[in-house]
């Protein structure tokens, strides 16, 4: 808290950033830092349950969240409704999403420079297991391609980013 007002860590990260545009009268969302601890992540879910009977829950990673979001996708298989991994590590080339009961989508900027991070990989992963994909295009880069304000973050695409992420939740109602 600063000046009475909750003040996120890591708000240059993009799903950070992009929150208030993933809120609306049909979504709410819930920040935590990354974590791959099951016990922690079925405490998040058991509060949200509890608040939200109705919700449909979808786990979103980005960059290297994303190896919590894979490694936590056998668990969650059955307990929510989707992953999606936007941005993600390299690891997403083998990550077979077949093998879950849930939903699963892959994001990725087609120029994310970052080296751990390759369009190649997650591009890869779409052709190979058929996993729900959506490539984005434009926006601005600068600094750092691994950065938040790089093309690795969306940046300048985040509305169009978080629609696109919206609109294929929406298709699995």
């Amino acid at each position: 808290m600063e000046d009475g007002r909750l003040v996120y860590g890591f708000k240059g990260n993009f799903l950070v950033r992009s929150r208030p545009l993933i809120v609306d009268e049909a979504f709410a969302t819930v920040t935590t830092n990354s974590s791959d601890s099951e016990e922690r992540i079925q405490a998040v879910l058991d509060d949200l349950k509890r608040r939200f009977p109705a919700a449909k829950v979808y786990l979103m990673g980005t960059s290297n969240g994303t190896a919590s979001t894979m490694k936590l996708a056998p668990y969650l298989s059955e307990r929510i409704a989707g992953v999606i991994h936007t941005s993600s590590r390299s690891e997403i080339y083998g990550f077979d999403s077949r093998r879950y009961k849930n939903r699963q989508l892959i994001v990725h900027h087609r120029r994310d420079g970052c080296r751990g991070t390759p369009f190649f990989a997650a591009e890869s992963a779409h052709e190979r297991f058929g996993t729900d994909f959506i490539a984005m295009e434009g926006g601005t880069s600068v600094g750092n391609p691994c950065e938040a304000f790089a093309y690795h973050g969306y940046n300048g695409i985040e509305r169009e980013t978080i629609d696109a992420i919206k609109k294929w939740i929406r298709q699995g109602d």
